[in-house]
């Protein structure tokens, strides 16, 4: 999708739309639909993308959601700022109702993917459970929107079972 400020509109509506054809809905759907939303605002304040691409992986247990961007020319980072009260928290968010999150270049190009999964039910003990990545995609549905998508695969990628937070220790 172009990399306009309506893009945050367009890919929650779309991402809603394909979550509810996937019956996900209620807090989950609205979950997914925050996550996405920080992704896509990320990429639009902090890149000079003038596409952006959308993934929704669905499986039996989890959804898998992936924003790619196209990277900024050097020199030319678009770091949009308003105020202290309003910047800063949407990877918080992000953190806070997904499983595991993270990133990793676009590959072939310049570029970030940073996905985020989240559970498709809470666990049995009452809360989320513990942080873990996707090891296979067998089974599981797939929509993208937006362009480019993140079939791109890199070190650290969602498929290499290492979370964010491990991988920014090391």
């Amino acid at each position: 999708m172009p990399g306009r400020a309506d893009a945050v509109t367009v890919a929650r509506r779309l991402a809603r739309e394909q979550l509810h054809r996937w019956g996900v809905e209620g807090e989950v759907g609205d979950s997914a639909t925050l996550v996405l939303s920080e992704l896509v605002t990320n990429a639009l304040l902090h890149t000079g993308s003038r596409r952006i691409g959308c993934e929704l992986h669905c499986s039996a247990d989890r959804l898998r959601l992936a924003v790619t961007d196209q990277g900024a020319e050097p020199g030319s980072l678009r770091v949009q700022r308003s105020s202290a009260d309003e910047q800063g928290r949407g990877l918080l968010l992000v953190t806070a109702v997904s499983s595991s999150w993270g990133a990793y270049d676009a590959r072939p190009g310049p570029g970030l993917v940073v996905w985020a999964e989240l559970l498709r039910e809470a666990s049995e003990a009452g809360g989320a459970a513990a942080p873990r990545t996707l090891s296979g995609r067998s089974g599981a549905a797939r929509s993208a929107f937006g362009g480019s998508g993140s079939g791109a695969s890199g070190s650290g990628g969602p498929g290499s079972g290492r979370t964010a937070g491990e991988r920014a220790a090391g």
